[in-house]
């Protein structure tokens, strides 16, 4: 049993190291394109699968940052220095 322990403590710390990687390339400079954007959200969600049979605090909210990265960002427009919504 000692050594699952080990086995699953490893995997955590393999999914946190995924999980900075994945970030690093979620940036907006990198998925300007259609494929790259695809290619995040099957990252990400293939993340959220390993993630789930997790136990470590860590990989449940580095995955609830990687969802956020899917989500577009909102802008804030102005017509005659009125804000549009």
């Amino acid at each position: 049993m000692r050594n699952l322990a080990t086995i699953d403590v490893a995997l955590d710390e393999m999914l946190v190291n995924l999980a900075a990687i994945v970030l690093r390339l979620s940036e907006p400079e990198l998925t300007r394109t259609p494929e790259a954007r695809r290619a995040l959200a099957q990252s990400v969600h293939q993340y959220g699968v390993c993630a789930a049979r997790s136990s470590d605090p860590r990989v449940h909210e580095l995955k609830t940052q990687l969802e956020a990265t899917l989500k577009p960002s909102l802008r804030i427009a102005a017509i005659d220095g009125v804000k549009v919504v």
